[in-house]
């Protein structure tokens, strides 16, 4: 997953104790005896569905709706939710009926209607969402959304609504795995309050999940409680979720030990080799689709040349990854080999050292290749992150101590923190960078073509450096028009094989998701994406 979000509506006396809060700090049980407290951040743009596209803001909208399909929490496994079938006889055209009995929390039905309008609206090139790409392969988004010009069309021509709980979808192309990405929180419904009154909406978001909003102070905390009025059989076992913004996660481990934080999901690096004996047990660390990258800004003509294809290539071979994962993240972390991950399995299209020589730790060839490509663009190599991590610096400078041991030269290589994520992630939008920068994917889905397209497709909505490759391109079409699975994983492979020899983003390593929490909670885990399930934590 992956602006600016407003000041949202606080919500009386439990707005005012959020207040007090001094950022990095938390208290648990704000709200009751029956409700959580969890690290958060503050989400990059406002909280609407087809608008976000980082994981902060993804924990809530995940929190707060449910769309046609639910990623199974223990596999990842795309099931049925509001869907209750979805029919194609030919891989394009495809026929949806919504459950009946479905509400959102303001009372209103979940309808067809609820869904269409929806994704018309995050298609619309003038509601500028950063998911609208995902409504690409539907027919007519070329005219609700165009590359250049006004957009000539205000719905999307492949939606039309049958009945009042059915609906159609035309794609612009074949792409079998369409209704497995259906969980993806783009595609989740709208009311019609969303519409009617939309900053009231965006100021406090109504959805249809197992949680409502109560209040949000942006820099400071939100506040989610239960709704006991949810249809769905995955119903909240807890009273509600206090999210309490942390700029370091460092303070929110602190927090966690002296009782003041009840679930921190992001253990920092240095606190690993203490966790287990610091939290009596009370620890998780389970794979994760995430995968750790270095990315560069293409639309720098410096790092857009066949010279800098070597430079890039070069520093993937000067990085010692498997000394890093060891040493820094304990476990937590393995060297990539491939740019998917391994919850994938092979079946699901992960290929194990496809990557190649070109992310072994190899120093001499490193040298060689960054010297027959005209050494680092600019003369020196700056890795950007976000600070508000303590294990980000950690990496970045072993990264860099790395390469600059490989070159030798001390200074070669250095790290440029940006003070919060989303400063760091407004830099990225827009076009800001002036080399390598950190570049983490969680998957929305499980599929392969989820690590592949949405970074690499040119003008895709998550391709930060704005890298293109017309033959990258062609494969995954070709792969998304696939029914037969394997032969679309293999074409998808393929693709990912241009990724490797344009080098275009360094993979570092796969990541698992880690937590540790308060002896008030049990019943604590991760699902695949490394997001807590906070639905199923019991308080007491």
């Amino acid at each position: 997953m992956r602006g600016t979000g407003p000041v949202g509506r606080t919500a009386g006396a439990l707005a005012l104790v959020f207040l007090s809060v001094a950022c990095g700090s938390g208290a648990s049980g704000i709200g009751g005896p029956g409700t959580l407290t969890s690290s958060w951040g503050d989400p990059q743009n406002p909280l609407e569905p087809a608008n976000t596209n980082e994981v902060q803001g993804g924990k809530v909208l995940d929190m707060i709706f449910r769309g046609l399909k639910r990623y199974d929490p223990k596999t990842g496994k795309a099931t049925d939710m509001l869907a209750e079938r979805i029919d194609t006889t030919d891989s394009r055209n495809f026929r949806v009926t919504v459950k009946d009995g479905w509400r959102f929390s303001n009372g209103e039905p979940v309808t067809a209607s609820s869904f269409v309008d929806a994704w018309n609206y995050g298609a619309s090139l003038r509601n500028n969402q950063k998911n609208a790409y995902f409504f690409g392969y539907i027919e007519g988004y070329d005219k609700v959304h165009p590359d250049s010009g006004a957009q000539t069309a205000d719905t999307l021509s492949g939606l039309r609504v049958t009945g009042p709980r059915t609906f159609t979808v035309r794609l612009n192309q074949k792409f079998s795995g369409f209704p497995d990405t259906l969980g993806y929180v783009a595609f989740a419904p709208l009311p019609r309050a969303f519409f009617t009154d939309h900053a009231a909406w965006v100021s406090r978001p109504v959805g249809n999940g197992p949680y409502q909003v109560q209040s949000y102070t942006k820099g400071s905390a939100m506040a989610l409680r239960k709704w006991n009025a949810y249809p769905g059989p995955d119903r909240a076992r807890n009273d509600g979720v206090s999210l309490l913004v942390y700029t370091d996660t460092s303070t929110a481990y602190t927090d966690v030990l002296a009782g003041n934080l009840d679930l921190v999901d992001d253990v920092p690096a240095a606190q690993l080799k203490n966790v287990e004996t610091d939290l009596d047990g009370r620890y998780i660390n389970t794979p994760a689709g995430i995968l750790q990258t270095l990315a560069f800004p293409f639309y720098d003509p410096k790092w857009n040349t066949a010279g800098a294809r070597k430079v890039r290539t070069g520093l993937s071979m000067a990085i010692n990854r498997k000394q890093i994962t060891e040493t820094i993240f304990r476990g937590t972390r393995t060297p990539a080999t491939d740019w998917t991950s391994p919850v994938l399995g092979v079946d699901g299209g992960f290929k194990a050292g496809l990557c190649g020589p070109a992310c072994e730790y190899d120093p001499v060839a490193a040298k060689k290749l960054i010297e027959e490509g005209g050494g680092i663009p600019g003369g020196r190599l700056k890795i950007t992150y976000n600070a508000d991590s303590g294990s980000h610096k950690q990496w970045v400078d072993a990264v860099c101590n790395s390469i600059n041991n490989a070159l030798g030269n001390d200074t070669a290589c250095v790290g440029n923190p940006v003070g919060t994520f989303a400063d760091f992630r407004n830099q990225i939008s827009q076009h800001r960078m002036s080399g390598p920068f950190r570049a983490g994917w969680q998957m929305d889905y499980p599929l392969i073509q989820n690590f592949l397209q949405p970074l690499y497709y040119t003008g895709a909505s998550s391709n930060d450096g704005k890298w293109s490759d017309k033959r990258f391109d062609r494969l995954v079409d070709e792969a998304n028009a696939e029914s037969d699975t394997p032969k679309a994983i293999a074409l998808f492979q393929q693709a990912e094989g241009v990724v490797r020899d344009n080098m275009a983003a360094v993979p570092l390593w796969y990541q698992n998701g880690s937590a540790g929490y308060s002896a008030r909670l049990s019943h604590v885990a991760l699902n695949p994406f490394s997001v807590p399930v906070y639905n199923e934590i019991k308080v007491g």
